[in-house]
Protein backbone atom coordinates (compact mmCIF):
# COMPACT_ATOMS: atom_id res chain seq x y z
CA UNK A 1 0.00 0.00 0.00
CA UNK A 2 1.27 3.18 -0.86
CA UNK A 3 0.00 6.57 1.57
CA UNK A 4 1.00 10.00 0.76
CA UNK A 5 -0.26 12.12 3.10
CA UNK A 6 -0.01 16.34 3.29
CA UNK A 7 2.53 16.30 0.59
CA UNK A 8 4.05 19.60 -0.21
CA UNK A 9 6.82 20.82 -2.44
CA UNK A 10 8.36 23.77 -2.88
CA UNK A 11 11.62 25.14 -4.57
CA UNK A 12 12.74 27.82 -2.91
CA UNK A 13 11.07 30.95 -2.71
CA UNK A 14 8.49 29.98 -5.48
CA UNK A 15 4.83 28.78 -5.24
CA UNK A 16 4.28 25.67 -4.19
CA UNK A 17 4.64 22.58 -6.55
CA UNK A 18 2.53 20.46 -4.68
CA UNK A 19 0.11 21.76 -1.58
CA UNK A 20 -1.23 18.99 1.17
CA UNK A 21 -1.86 16.12 -1.20
CA UNK A 22 -3.41 13.28 0.04
CA UNK A 23 -3.42 9.43 -1.74
CA UNK A 24 -3.77 5.90 -0.91
CA UNK A 25 -3.45 3.35 -3.58
CA UNK A 26 -3.59 -0.26 -2.54
CA UNK A 27 -3.53 -3.77 -4.30
CA UNK A 28 -3.15 -3.93 -8.09
CA UNK A 29 -5.21 -0.59 -8.59
CA UNK A 30 -4.06 1.11 -12.06
CA UNK A 31 -3.88 5.02 -11.17
CA UNK A 32 -3.89 7.49 -13.37
CA UNK A 33 -2.37 10.94 -12.99
CA UNK A 34 -3.57 13.48 -15.27
CA UNK A 35 -3.44 17.72 -15.27
CA UNK A 36 -1.98 20.43 -17.79
CA UNK A 37 2.16 20.93 -17.96
CA UNK A 38 3.27 21.97 -14.38
CA UNK A 39 0.47 21.00 -12.33
CA UNK A 40 2.79 18.67 -10.21
CA UNK A 41 1.97 15.24 -11.53
CA UNK A 42 6.03 14.61 -12.64
CA UNK A 43 7.28 15.70 -9.56
CA UNK A 44 4.54 14.11 -7.09
CA UNK A 45 6.50 10.70 -8.78
CA UNK A 46 10.09 11.83 -7.85
CA UNK A 47 8.78 12.58 -3.83
CA UNK A 48 7.46 9.21 -3.71
CA UNK A 49 10.88 7.32 -5.69
CA UNK A 50 12.69 10.26 -3.82
CA UNK A 51 14.59 11.81 -6.40
CA UNK A 52 13.45 14.96 -5.02
CA UNK A 53 13.15 15.35 -1.13
CA UNK A 54 9.79 16.59 0.00
CA UNK A 55 9.44 20.02 1.92
CA UNK A 56 7.11 18.27 3.95
CA UNK A 57 4.34 15.57 4.23
CA UNK A 58 4.77 11.76 4.72
CA UNK A 59 4.99 8.96 2.55
CA UNK A 60 4.68 5.80 3.11
CA UNK A 61 5.04 2.21 0.88
CA UNK A 62 3.62 -0.88 3.19
CA UNK A 63 3.91 0.89 6.60
CA UNK A 64 7.30 2.43 5.67
CA UNK A 65 8.10 5.80 5.66
CA UNK A 66 10.11 7.29 2.90
CA UNK A 67 10.14 10.48 3.67
CA UNK A 68 13.61 11.86 5.22
CA UNK A 69 15.48 8.52 4.51
CA UNK A 70 19.40 8.99 3.59
CA UNK A 71 22.23 6.76 2.41
CA UNK A 72 21.97 3.32 2.55
CA UNK A 73 18.37 3.46 3.72
CA UNK A 74 17.13 5.10 0.88
CA UNK A 75 18.98 3.32 -1.57
CA UNK A 76 17.25 -0.18 -0.09
CA UNK A 77 13.71 1.81 -0.31
CA UNK A 78 14.45 2.73 -3.73
CA UNK A 79 15.01 -1.09 -4.70
CA UNK A 80 11.21 -1.45 -3.88
CA UNK A 81 10.03 1.23 -6.28
CA UNK A 82 10.31 0.43 -10.00
CA UNK A 83 10.03 3.78 -12.51
CA UNK A 84 9.36 3.58 -16.26
CA UNK A 85 10.56 7.10 -17.91
CA UNK A 86 9.51 9.16 -20.67
CA UNK A 87 12.89 8.78 -22.02
CA UNK A 88 13.24 5.32 -21.43
CA UNK A 89 16.68 6.34 -19.69
CA UNK A 90 18.87 3.31 -21.12
CA UNK A 91 22.41 2.82 -21.80
CA UNK A 92 22.26 2.54 -25.66
CA UNK A 93 25.98 1.21 -26.33
CA UNK A 94 25.11 -1.66 -23.61
CA UNK A 95 22.99 -4.74 -24.65
CA UNK A 96 18.85 -5.18 -23.92
CA UNK A 97 20.34 -7.82 -21.01
CA UNK A 98 22.83 -5.26 -19.52
CA UNK A 99 20.13 -2.73 -19.32
CA UNK A 100 17.33 -4.96 -17.34
CA UNK A 101 19.95 -6.41 -15.22
CA UNK A 102 20.82 -3.14 -14.13
CA UNK A 103 17.03 -3.44 -12.15
CA UNK A 104 19.16 -5.75 -9.98
CA UNK A 105 22.31 -3.20 -9.21
CA UNK A 106 20.61 -2.73 -5.45
CA UNK A 107 21.10 -6.01 -4.88
CA UNK A 108 24.15 -7.49 -6.00
CA UNK A 109 28.09 -6.31 -4.84
CA UNK A 110 30.05 -3.41 -6.44
CA UNK A 111 32.06 -6.07 -7.58
CA UNK A 112 29.18 -7.90 -9.41
CA UNK A 113 28.12 -4.87 -10.19
CA UNK A 114 31.40 -3.56 -12.27
CA UNK A 115 32.12 -7.14 -13.92
CA UNK A 116 28.37 -7.63 -14.96
CA UNK A 117 28.57 -11.20 -13.14
CA UNK A 118 24.74 -11.47 -12.20
CA UNK A 119 23.41 -14.19 -9.62
CA UNK A 120 22.08 -17.09 -12.76
CA UNK A 121 18.09 -16.71 -10.97
CA UNK A 122 18.95 -13.05 -11.97
CA UNK A 123 19.79 -14.00 -15.10
CA UNK A 124 16.89 -16.66 -16.02
CA UNK A 125 14.12 -14.18 -13.99
CA UNK A 126 15.17 -11.36 -17.01
CA UNK A 127 14.98 -14.10 -19.62
CA UNK A 128 11.12 -14.57 -18.18
CA UNK A 129 10.11 -11.10 -18.01
CA UNK A 130 11.33 -9.89 -21.75
CA UNK A 131 10.18 -12.97 -22.93
CA UNK A 132 6.71 -12.13 -21.51
CA UNK A 133 7.17 -8.51 -23.12
CA UNK A 134 8.18 -10.42 -25.95
CA UNK A 135 12.01 -8.97 -26.25
CA UNK A 136 13.78 -11.56 -25.39
CA UNK A 137 14.83 -12.25 -29.04
CA UNK A 138 16.51 -8.47 -28.53
CA UNK A 139 17.87 -10.11 -25.60
CA UNK A 140 22.09 -9.28 -26.94
CA UNK A 141 21.57 -6.32 -29.44
CA UNK A 142 21.75 -3.23 -28.29
CA UNK A 143 19.24 -0.88 -27.38
CA UNK A 144 19.86 1.91 -29.78
CA UNK A 145 18.99 -0.37 -31.93
CA UNK A 146 15.52 -0.94 -30.53
CA UNK A 147 12.39 1.27 -32.00
CA UNK A 148 10.94 3.48 -29.06
CA UNK A 149 7.97 1.07 -28.12
CA UNK A 150 10.38 -2.20 -27.40
CA UNK A 151 12.98 0.68 -25.93
CA UNK A 152 10.20 1.20 -23.16
CA UNK A 153 9.30 -2.31 -23.14
CA UNK A 154 13.02 -2.72 -21.76
CA UNK A 155 12.40 0.02 -19.63
CA UNK A 156 9.77 -1.64 -17.74
CA UNK A 157 10.75 -4.97 -17.66
CA UNK A 158 14.23 -2.99 -16.25
CA UNK A 159 12.10 -1.77 -13.44
CA UNK A 160 10.25 -4.77 -12.78
CA UNK A 161 13.66 -6.85 -11.97
CA UNK A 162 13.73 -4.80 -9.42
CA UNK A 163 10.75 -6.97 -7.69
CA UNK A 164 8.77 -3.78 -6.75
CA UNK A 165 6.12 -3.18 -4.05
CA UNK A 166 4.82 -0.19 -6.76
CA UNK A 167 5.42 0.70 -10.20
CA UNK A 168 5.95 4.69 -11.12
CA UNK A 169 5.37 5.51 -15.04
CA UNK A 170 5.97 8.94 -15.83
CA UNK A 171 4.42 9.63 -19.05
CA UNK A 172 5.55 6.45 -20.59
CA UNK A 173 3.44 6.75 -24.01
CA UNK A 174 4.60 10.39 -24.57
CA UNK A 175 7.93 9.73 -26.83
CA UNK A 176 5.89 6.92 -28.44
CA UNK A 177 2.79 6.88 -31.55
CA UNK A 178 -0.52 6.10 -31.01
CA UNK A 179 -0.48 2.02 -31.63
CA UNK A 180 2.93 1.83 -29.83
CA UNK A 181 1.65 3.75 -27.10
CA UNK A 182 -1.91 1.71 -26.85
CA UNK A 183 0.30 -1.26 -26.46
CA UNK A 184 2.59 0.19 -23.27
CA UNK A 185 -0.77 1.07 -21.48
CA UNK A 186 -2.27 -2.78 -21.64
CA UNK A 187 0.70 -4.02 -20.64
CA UNK A 188 1.22 -1.92 -18.05
CA UNK A 189 -2.54 -2.60 -17.11
CA UNK A 190 -1.83 -6.34 -17.55
CA UNK A 191 1.35 -6.59 -15.39
CA UNK A 192 -0.28 -4.71 -12.44
CA UNK A 193 -2.99 -7.80 -12.38
CA UNK A 194 -0.21 -10.86 -13.50
CA UNK A 195 2.05 -8.62 -10.62
CA UNK A 196 -0.95 -8.07 -7.83
CA UNK A 197 1.20 -4.75 -8.48
CA UNK A 198 0.02 -0.82 -7.83
CA UNK A 199 0.89 1.06 -10.69
CA UNK A 200 1.17 4.70 -10.75
CA UNK A 201 1.23 6.75 -14.13
CA UNK A 202 1.56 10.21 -15.42
CA UNK A 203 -0.38 10.54 -18.70
CA UNK A 204 -1.44 13.60 -20.48
CA UNK A 205 -3.55 11.43 -22.78
CA UNK A 206 -6.97 11.36 -21.14
CA UNK A 207 -8.88 8.99 -23.29
CA UNK A 208 -6.33 6.30 -22.76
CA UNK A 209 -6.41 7.07 -19.07
CA UNK A 210 -10.01 6.35 -19.02
CA UNK A 211 -9.72 2.94 -21.22
CA UNK A 212 -6.70 1.59 -19.22
CA UNK A 213 -7.12 3.10 -15.58
CA UNK A 214 -9.42 2.25 -13.55
CA UNK A 215 -8.96 5.41 -11.16
CA UNK A 216 -7.90 9.19 -12.31
CA UNK A 217 -6.52 11.45 -10.19
CA UNK A 218 -6.50 14.73 -11.34
CA UNK A 219 -3.96 17.68 -10.48
CA UNK A 220 -4.09 21.61 -11.09
CA UNK A 221 -1.53 23.78 -9.33
CA UNK A 222 -0.21 21.12 -7.02
CA UNK A 223 -3.42 20.26 -6.13
CA UNK A 224 -5.83 17.83 -6.08
CA UNK A 225 -9.20 18.44 -7.66
CA UNK A 226 -10.47 15.15 -8.33
CA UNK A 227 -10.06 11.31 -7.59
CA UNK A 228 -12.59 8.90 -9.40
CA UNK A 229 -13.43 6.35 -11.33
CA UNK A 230 -13.34 6.73 -15.22
CA UNK A 231 -16.79 7.13 -14.97
CA UNK A 232 -17.06 9.80 -13.04
CA UNK A 233 -14.34 11.72 -15.03
CA UNK A 234 -16.95 14.15 -16.88
CA UNK A 235 -16.44 17.11 -19.16
CA UNK A 236 -16.98 19.08 -15.78
CA UNK A 237 -13.85 17.56 -14.09
CA UNK A 238 -11.82 18.07 -17.57
CA UNK A 239 -12.26 21.65 -17.36
CA UNK A 240 -11.88 21.92 -13.53
CA UNK A 241 -8.59 20.32 -14.30
CA UNK A 242 -7.21 21.88 -17.57
CA UNK A 243 -9.15 25.49 -17.12
CA UNK A 244 -11.99 24.61 -20.27
CA UNK A 245 -8.98 23.36 -22.55
CA UNK A 246 -11.20 21.25 -24.87
CA UNK A 247 -8.55 19.89 -27.02
CA UNK A 248 -6.93 18.42 -23.61
CA UNK A 249 -7.52 14.55 -24.63
CA UNK A 250 -5.10 15.19 -27.17
CA UNK A 251 -2.48 17.48 -25.53
CA UNK A 252 0.48 17.30 -26.86
CA UNK A 253 3.46 15.20 -25.48
CA UNK A 254 5.47 17.17 -22.54
CA UNK A 255 9.05 18.20 -24.05
CA UNK A 256 11.82 14.96 -22.97
CA UNK A 257 13.12 14.57 -19.42
CA UNK A 258 16.09 16.00 -19.92
CA UNK A 259 14.46 19.51 -20.73
CA UNK A 260 12.15 19.58 -17.69
CA UNK A 261 12.84 22.06 -14.89
CA UNK A 262 13.58 20.69 -12.14
CA UNK A 263 14.09 17.26 -13.17
CA UNK A 264 16.31 15.05 -11.71
CA UNK A 265 18.71 12.37 -13.01
CA UNK A 266 17.92 9.01 -13.50
CA UNK A 267 19.02 7.40 -9.62
CA UNK A 268 17.01 4.28 -9.17
CA UNK A 269 19.30 2.52 -6.64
Amino acid sequence: MLEISQLTKRYGQDDPVLTGLDLTVEGNSVVAIVGASGAGKSTMLRCINRLVEPTSGSIKLNGHELVGLKGAELRRARRRIGMVFQGFNLIDRLSVMENVLAGRLGYVSLFQAVTRRYPQADIERAFQLMERVDIAHYANKRADELSGGERQRVGVVRALMQEPEVLLADEPTASLDPRTSEQIMMLLQSLASELSLPVLINIHNVSQAKTYTERIVGLRHGKMIFDGRPADFTSDALDAIYGGIEAAQDEPPAPPAATRKHEAPHEPF
